[in-house]
This record gives C-alpha cells, sequence and structure tokens, in this order.
C-alpha cells in the first residue's frame, strides 16, 4: 500500500524530471574533461525522452575519481527503439576503438546496454553494465501507454522478452533502483544480478542522490 509520504514522493519525482527537461531542452556538447581520465571508460545511456545530460550529476563524479566520460550524441531524446539505439551506441564503442568500458544507464538506458551485451559486442568491448532504474522485465504501465515509443516497455514486447530470457550478461550487470518506483510497478530486481535496492521513492530523483552516487561509484570499481 502506497502512503501519503511515498505519494509526496512520488510527486517530488515527477516536479524533478520536469525540471531536469526543461534545463536540458538546450542540448550542450559534453566538457573537453569528461575524455580525459586513466581509469575505465564509462559510456552513458540515458532513458527515454532524456538526453545523456540527465546523468550528468553521475557523470561528474566518475570524471572527477578518473574516469573518461563517453556520450552518443546521435540518441538525441532516446526515441528510436531499443534494437536501433543499441547499434548507434556499439558504432560509437566500435568507432572510437573502446576497451573495459563500464556502461552507466538510465530506465530504458539499460534495455539498450543489455542488448548491446548479448547482440552487438561481438568485440567484447563492454566489462560491465550499471543500471538505474531499468525495467528489465518491462513495466505494465507500459501497456496503456498511447505511443510505440512507451509501449516498447510492455512486458510483452518481444525485444523485452528476449532480453529478459538471456541471463547470461546478468552476471555483469549491477541493478540499482529505488524500493518504489511509480515507473516500474514490478520494480528492477534481476535474477542473476547484483541489486541494490536503495530507501528512496522515485524513477528520477535518485540520478541526484548521494546514496545513488556512492552505490554507483561501488558498482563501477567491481570491473578494474
Amino acid at each position: 500500500m502506497i502512503t501519503a509520504r511515498d505519494a509526496g514522493a512520488a510527486v517530488a519525482d515527477r516536479l524533478y524530471q520536469i525540471r531536469a527537461q526543461a534545463k536540458n531542452l538546450v542540448r550542450r556538447a559534453p566538457s573537453a574533461s569528461y575524455y580525459r581520465g586513466e581509469l575505465a571508460p564509462v559510456l552513458l545511456l540515458p532513458g527515454v525522452y532524456e538526453t545523456w545530460q540527465f546523468l550528468r550529476p553521475v557523470a561528474d563524479r566518475l570524471n572527477a575519481l578518473g574516469h573518461p566520460i563517453h556520450t552518443v550524441r546521435e540518441l538525441g531524446y532516446n526515441r528510436l527503439s531499443i534494437v536501433a539505439s543499441a547499434e548507434l551506441a556499439q558504432r560509437y564503442l566500435d568507432q572510437k576503438n573502446l576497451t573495459g568500458v563500464v556502461i552507466v544507464a538510465h530506465s530504458k538506458g539499460g534495455l539498450i546496454a543489455k542488448h548491446m551485451m548479448v547482440m552487438d559486442d561481438r568485440a567484447g568491448r563492454i566489462d560491465r553494465l550499471v543500471a538505474i532504474n531499468s525495467p528489465f522485465g518491462g513495466s505494465t504501465l507500459a501497456d496503456w501507454a498511447p505511443v510505440r515509443t512507451l509501449r516498447a516497455f510492455s512486458p510483452r514486447d518481444e525485444t523485452v522478452m528476449t532480453l529478459a530470457a538471456n541471463r547470461a550478461a546478468n552476471v555483469r550487470i549491477t541493478s540499482i533502483y529505488s524500493r518504489l518506483d511509480p515507473l516500474i510497478p514490478g520494480g528492477s530486481e534481476l535474477e542473476g544480478a547484483t541489486n541494490v535496492c536503495l530507501s528512496m521513492v522515485g524513477h528520477f530523483r535518485p540520478l541526484a542522490s548521494p546514496a545513488l552516487f556512492a552505490e554507483v561509484e561501488r558498482a563501477v570499481a567491481l570491473g578494474r
């Protein structure tokens, strides 16, 4: 049962999303410092209708620790299919000849990243995935979505089911998720993965949480 406090947190989560969307209307190129660092390269994959800038708070922390940060600007607001998005992101890794890559992804980005790991990464460039509130089993809310872009997250979607059935890659995934995510009623726990539940409510607000930063840093370090 959702308490009044949880309902208030869900409203705050939506307000966070609206503010972040408004702030990121102007697409900015990553800082030049993002490409510098001696530790494992990090690829950012945002959620649907998000630019890479949604993950800037996490990226800034990882870059300060010494990780070069990479983004796929061709993804834009991430409205392409999971398959098409994975092809774009994999092409970026191949063209840059990146190896030992850690993908840090939010929401849909986690599905894109897993698709890359099991279908596209033929050269073995990806070391691991750190996913934040990703609908690995889909979201039942997607069945009611008015547009195909969102209906693609249905638990009955072919791509979602194919990825869920492939469990071999899960051992290289850390799934970090809120104890209550209004957009993913079934949660983001992933069998065989390292699962981390944050004592938070929300789908978007965790992206700016110190608790999330600590868990992401810990998960990224596992791949060293």
